[in-house]
């Protein structure tokens, strides 16, 4: 994967010249401290992939930093919300300062993120404002959705794929969408390349939740089973509660069990016997067969598409 370490690279240099204000020093020194902490960086290397289709992938530079700035600001609150001490192994920003720190510098970020987003051409700013507005409010949605979820007693398995891909998806979509356009693709071939992240994120996210059930720990980088332990509603666990109803099988039993180790071996099991670790396997197929599709409606040479047809392969085979 050259191409896509040449980007991060690119990228990185990018962050680390970043001065986004220095006083008063508890508003933005936490802006700073998040973005140093790292990461795959997927989305903004997918605005650049985007504007790279068409030329030079820095063109998108400033709405790739504008991504990365919303993305990070999004991980303060949430942080916030699940009261997590770490992130990527750092204390949390509301752990270093405080909550109120916490709200008020993820609020700089998503003010500097329009900023940095509404450097582009004029004719393409309202279709790069837009697109970037709706994705916001759509994050803010699944959100949620999410939070929603922990006190209903059966989700669905369309609102569940509804509620990934609000809460993740639709960034990777916007992020490579106004890459393209920024880079001088066509509206037309921008909502396809939306198309094709929004899927791939979708495959990403289901690919998630199985390997938090059958991932390697020492790969996985996480808690295997961290999901069962804390009866989140996954789509493996949605389509075995599912599946129990049908063959009378007590699923309510499954989910009041103490959570140890014992209950993530049960779940283990139980999943297999209801053949739910292939249907999750079949759904990552699925909505990553649909990425690629979407990319037969992009109106440029094949070779173009190689690096972001390489990128898929690499997130769809990944253990981590």
């Amino acid at each position: 994967m050259k191409h896509l370490t040449a980007l991060q690279d690119l990228f990185q240099a990018e962050v680390d010249q970043l001065n986004l204000g220095t006083a008063p020093a508890k508003l933005y020194d936490p802006m700073h401290y998040i973005m140093e902490l790292g990461g795959k960086r997927l989305r903004p290397i997918l605005s650049l992939m985007g504007a790279g289709i068409y030329g030079d992938p820095a063109k998108a530079m400033p709405q790739a930093m504008a991504i990365e700035l919303f993305h990070n600001f999004s991980l303060i609150h949430d942080d916030i919300m699940d009261a997590a001490p770490l992130r990527r192994g750092k204390t949390t920003v509301h752990k270093k300062w405080d909550d109120n720190v916490g709200i008020l510098s993820g609020d700089g970020m998503l003010v500097k993120a329009y900023q940095f987003l509404a450097q582009c051409e004029p004719a393409i700013l309202p279709e790069v404002l837009g697109t970037f507005s709706q994705t916001a409010l759509e994050v803010c949605e699944g959100q949620q959705m999410d939070m929603d979820f922990e006190t209903m007693d059966e989700v669905s398995a369309a609102t569940y794929i509804q509620m990934i891909q609000f809460k993740t998806s639709v960034l990777l979509g916007c992020a490579m969408k106004v890459g393209a356009l920024v880079g001088g693709g066509s509206k037309k071939d921008a909502d396809a390349l939306y198309q094709f992240a929004l899927l791939l994120g979708t495959s990403f996210q289901i690919k998630d939740d199985y390997l938090d059930v059958y991932g390697d720990p020492e790969k996985f980088g996480k808690q295997v089973g961290g999901d069962i332990l804390s009866n989140k509603k996954t789509l493996l666990w949605i389509e075995a509660q599912r599946r129990a109803g049908l063959q009378n099988i007590d699923f309510t039993a499954y989910a009041a069990l103490a959570a140890n180790e014992e209950k993530v071996h049960s779940f283990q099991e139980l999943y297999k016997v209801l053949g739910v670790d292939t249907y999750a396997k079949e759904q990552i197929d699925h909505y990553y067969r649909l990425s690629l599709q979407a990319l037969d409606a992009v109106a440029v040479p094949e070779e173009k598409l190689a690096p972001l047809k390489e990128f898929a392969a690499w997130l769809y085979s990944r253990e981590s």
